[in-house]
C-alpha cells in the first residue's frame, strides 16, 4: 500500500458530510490537504479539525462551485501555497430540493449542473498538466448510486451526476497514458445532513471515506474505475 503522508489533496466540498470525513481521515494519514466549501465558518471548523488530527496546516478557501471563476482562483492560490496536487477529489454535491421536472426552475437547473457537472470539469482540466508534468496522479470524483437507477423527483440531479459519470469515463481513458488513475465512487445512502432525516441504517460518512483512502493507497499498478458501496439495508440495485 502507498503511504499519503505528504501527499497533496485538493478537495472539495470538505465542510460536512463524506467530505467533512474524508478531510479528517487523509489528515490522520499526514496528506497536505487544500479544502473547500461554501460555508465559511464550517469551513474554520474543518481546517481546525484537520489541524487537530496532526495534519499540516491545510488551505481552506470558502467558495460557491457555482462561480467558475472563483475555482480557478482556489486552484490557482491552493497551488501556490502548497504545490501541484497528486490527488484532487471531487466531492462537492447539489440537490436543493426534490421535484418533478416541469416544477423544476431553471436557475435551479443551471445550478445543479454548475456545481455538480461544471465544477468537477473545471477542476479535472486545471489538474490535468500539473498532473501529466509530474508524471502522474489520482482524481476520484465522488458521484452517487443514483447513476445506477432512475428515481422520480431527482431528473436534473440525475442527469447531473450521470453527466459527471460519462465525462469521467471518457477522461480516465485520455488520461491513461499520462500514468494518471481516475476512479469513480458510488455511494449509496448515506447518513449525512444531506438527508432531511437520520438514518443510522445507512452508511456512515467515515466508511465512504475510508473506501476513498483505500482507493488512493492501492499500489500504483491498481486502478480502480468504478466502486459501488451500499448500506445492508439498501434495496434498490
Amino acid at each position: 500500500m502507498q503511504s499519503l503522508r505528504d501527499t497533496i489533496v485538493f478537495l472539495t466540498g470538505a465542510t460536512r458530510g463524506i467530505g467533512r470525513a474524508i478531510a479528517l481521515r487523509l489528515a490522520r494519514d499526514g496528506a497536505r490537504l487544500a479544502l473547500c466549501g461554501r460555508d465559511a465558518a464550517a469551513l474554520r471548523a474543518a481546517a481546525e479539525a484537520v489541524r487537530a488530527a496532526g495534519a499540516p496546516e491545510p488551505f481552506a478557501r470558502p467558495f460557491d462551485l457555482a462561480d467558475a471563476a472563483a475555482i480557478e482562483a482556489f486552484y490557482g492560490a491552493a497551488r501556490e501555497r502548497l504545490g501541484p496536487p497528486a490527488v484532487l477529489i471531487n466531492n462537492a454535491g447539489y440537490n436543493e430540493r426534490k421535484a418533478p421536472l416541469w416544477e423544476v426552475e431553471l436557475g435551479e437547473f443551471d445550478r445543479m449542473l454548475a456545481v455538480n457537472l461544471r465544477a468537477p470539469f473545471l477542476l479535472m482540466r486545471a489538474a490535468f498538466p500539473d498532473m501529466r508534468a509530474r508524471g502522474g496522479g489520482c482524481i476520484v470524483n465522488i458521484l452517487s448510486t443514483v447513476c445506477h437507477f432512475d428515481n422520480e423527483t431527482m431528473s436534473v440531479y440525475t442527469a447531473a451526476k450521470k453527466g459527471l459519470m460519462g465525462l469521467t469515463d471518457v477522461f480516465r481513458k485520455e488520461a491513461r497514458p499520462f500514468n494518471i488513475r481516475v476512479a469513480s465512487i458510488y455511494p449509496g445512502g448515506t447518513d449525512t445532513a444531506f438527508r432531511p432525516a437520520p438514518r443510522p441504517d445507512y452508511l456512515k460518512p467515515e466508511s465512504v471515506a475510508e473506501a476513498v483512502c483505500a482507493v488512493l493507497a492501492l499500489p500504483a499498478e491498481v486502478a480502480v474505475h468504478h466502486l459501488t458501496l451500499r448500506p445492508m439495508v439498501e434495496t434498490n440495485f
